[in-house]
């Protein structure tokens, strides 16, 4: 039974909010007030919804009582609470705690492991797979810094994704992705297993992280052309380390004014995921299951070409649709890592 209490409290919080804006106020404040009326604003549609089905039903009661009304509050009853279960598990789900960040844009690091030049080229694959997943989705997504190995494969990549709700559909893609394939480099036509990590990071915001100008060194170098009339002749290049966490950014498109920019965007998003692992992981401590803990260690997805199979270890899904997979159609795996985080949650405020 969903608590009439909780769903009394958000709307009229809900009302507030709604008042509150219609008064005006800063730009600061409105902005706030704003995200959080955003946040409540399907919430409130969903307790709604959930209210009138409640009034039908005791309507459709009372109608029972009523010689003249029976015969149609015979057929409407059962229909009525026929739809009662689903609605309220949807209204139980509204009503989960959200992550403040998954509405917000998110940085992807990529990076190879195990397997030299192999891990490299798969780690070249994830990449054009998070692209191809983004562009399907109308999301806009940036190089922001890339390492190219000589095969052509990505020694170290960072991209900036933008859109509707990125990091809610992309953070459960970090940990490591593995491969099983034959290399274009083996003759002999054996399997290797290689590896790639990614790290998915909400972008942080002015307000969640502040930097101590004095805890910073910036270093400006000569950037890396691609030879001949592109060589880049001036020190463009921008290097930034973080002092206290050792983090070290850097950026090197042609303008350096544009390279402060972006790395200091970066070191303040990693620097806002090292702050959010640092809760997360004081909050584990309390949750009987997650679906992937966080650690960027943990083996995540194995990529079996042979056998045309893609297998998701923590929830142990397996689709035999790995071209697809790779062209970037990840809403099956994401939808259904999303519905057993949820599970994870309602098991949770049950327990």
């Amino acid at each position: 039974m969903v608590p009439m209490e909780k769903l009394s409290a958000i709307t009229e919080r809900f009302q507030y909010l709604e008042a509150r804006m219609a008064q005006g106020m800063s730009g600061d404040e409105i902005a706030a007030l704003g995200r959080e009326y955003a946040e409540l604003k399907p919430v409130v549609d969903e307790i709604a919804s959930y209210k009138q089905l409640l009034d039908d039903i005791a309507e459709a009661e009372a109608m029972m009582d009523d010689p003249d009304m029976r015969e149609l509050a015979e057929e409407e009853l059962p229909v009525l609470r026929e739809r009662l279960p689903e609605m309220e598990q949807s209204m139980r789900l509204a009503l989960l705690p959200k992550d403040a960040a998954d509405a917000r844009p998110a940085m992807i690091e990529i990076r190879p492991g195990t397997g030299g030049d192999e891990a490299a080229l798969f780690a070249g694959d994830l990449l054009r797979m998070y692209q191809r997943y983004a562009e399907a989705r109308g999301w806009s997504f940036d190089i922001v810094e890339q390492s190219l190995s000589e095969l052509g494969g990505v020694k170290e990549v960072t991209a900036h994704v933008k859109g509707e709700g990125v990091f809610a559909r992309l953070k459960y893609e970090s940990g490591v992705h593995r491969v099983q394939r034959v290399p274009e480099t083996e003759s002999g036509g054996r399997i290797h297993t290689s590896a790639a990590t990614v790290a998915v990071l909400p972008e942080a915001e002015d307000v969640d992280i502040q930097i101590d100008s004095g805890d910073l060194r910036i270093d400006t170098m000569r950037a890396s052309g691609s030879g001949g009339q592109h060589v880049n002749t001036t020190d463009s290049a921008v290097r930034i380390t973080h002092l206290p966490t050792g983090i070290m950014v850097v950026s090197s498109e042609k303008s350096q004014h544009r390279n402060r920019e972006i790395a200091m965007q970066v070191l303040k998003t990693r620097l806002y995921d090292l702050e959010r692992q640092r809760v997360d992981s004081e909050r584990a401590a309390d949750r009987r299951s997650q679906v992937g803990s966080g650690d960027r260690s943990e083996r995540i997805r194995t990529y079996n070409f042979p056998q045309g199979r893609m297998t998701d270890h923590r929830i142990n899904l397996t689709l035999y649709k790995l071209d697809q997979v790779m062209n970037g159609d990840l809403d099956e795996i994401i939808d259904a890592l999303t519905a057993e985080a949820q599970a994870a949650q309602l098991a949770d405020l049950d327990a």
